[in-house]
């Protein structure tokens, strides 16, 4: 596994590995074959691990297994995780990002990660309720604690980045992006990344799984999958972006590579400042996701993967309510 740098001087493996849909949202979960999973992750040298305050059925779920797997490992690993998504006591969810929050949010993820920091640390959805300077101010104040390494973005616009920039150095932005969501290329963010020397981390390069051909109809998830719910896995959306897929596997079949591989090897293709972190919980898939790396795309095969899905050919919204989303 090659390493690649993001900003001005985070190296981290050339793929990430997001550990979310191993405390929920994803079916069944499995937290000693998760553990196992982050162990043997490492092992193959992917040791940039994602995960957010947000992830499980109560919140912080997520962090303690990941402060679980890398327990006497820290100096292994390039640590995120991410604040802004709030639960309050009846379950109700919002986006926080005053300073206040910031610094609490902070303290109860190093808690439950058992570290004394994190090296990338992320605003989970922007508050469009405060100026991004006061919640950017607030993260700087955590670098200059060493609570925090670097600082992230997830899901901002152009304007967004580029205030929060201003304050101060933005080392990544993360934001979804495969064949199946091209969006960061038509509006701007991509653009606007590069001219300003942030890295870009993909988050979802397949597509939530629908690019590995695993998925034929949306019975084949499960009640308590989110995807069942959300507008892209849907009806007439799903027969019509599988037909997309179907091409996928067509050339990943030419290859003598899988959908998923390939699929992660145009990703890959796009930039070495750009990282892609597949969210996994079984060592089978991780292993499969990280040979994705010696897969070699001529430019022939790019083109044709991008004939295979054009900007905008995928039917539906990415989430049920994109109004969270900073466009």
């Amino acid at each position: 596994m090659r390493n690649r740098t993001l900003g001005q001087g985070l190296e981290v493996s050339e793929q990430g590995l997001g550990c979310m849909g191993m405390s929920a949202w994803y079916g069944e979960t499995d937290e000693k074959e998760s553990i196992a999973t982050i162990h043997r992750a490492l092992e193959l040298g992917i040791f940039f691990l994602d995960t957010a305050d947000i992830y499980g059925m109560e919140p912080g779920e997520n962090e303690q297994l990941v402060g679980k797997a890398i327990e006497s490992r820290r100096d292994e690993v390039v640590l995120a995780t991410k604040f802004g998504n709030a639960v309050d006591g009846e379950g109700k969810r919002s986006v926080r990002g005053t300073p206040d929050y910031v610094h609490e949010a902070i303290d109860r993820s190093l808690k439950r990660l058992n570290v004394d920091h994190v090296d990338l640390y992320y605003q989970h959805r922007v508050d469009k309720t405060v100026p991004i300077e006061e919640t950017v101010g607030a993260m700087k104040e955590l670098v200059e604690a060493g609570k925090v390494r670097h600082i992230g973005l997830s899901e901002a616009s152009p304007e967004t980045i580029r205030r929060a920039h201003a304050v101060h150095p933005v080392t990544a932005l993360q934001t979804e992006y495969s064949l199946w969501t091209r969006d960061p290329e038509s509006n701007e963010v991509l653009d606007t990344v590069r001219e300003l020397g942030i890295g870009f981390v993909a988050y979802s390069p397949l597509g939530r799984g629908f690019l590995t051909g695993q998925y034929r109809s949306p019975d084949d998830f499960a009640d308590d999958d989110f995807r069942r719910y959300q507008p892209r896995f849907k009806g007439e959306n799903f027969a019509r972006n599988l037909e997309l897929v179907a091409r996928v596997e067509e050339l990943a079949q030419e290859q003598s590579v899988t959908p998923a591989q390939l699929a992660l090897a145009w990703v890959l293709a796009r930039g070495d400042d750009i990282v892609p972190i597949p969210g996994t919980k079984r060592r089978t898939y991780l292993e499969e996701n990280a040979a994705a790396g010696e897969v070699e795309l001529s430019e022939e095969d790019l083109q044709q993967l991008e004939e295979a899905f054009p900007l905008d050919a995928v039917r539906g919204d990415r989430y049920a309510d994109m109004s969270t989303i900073d466009s």
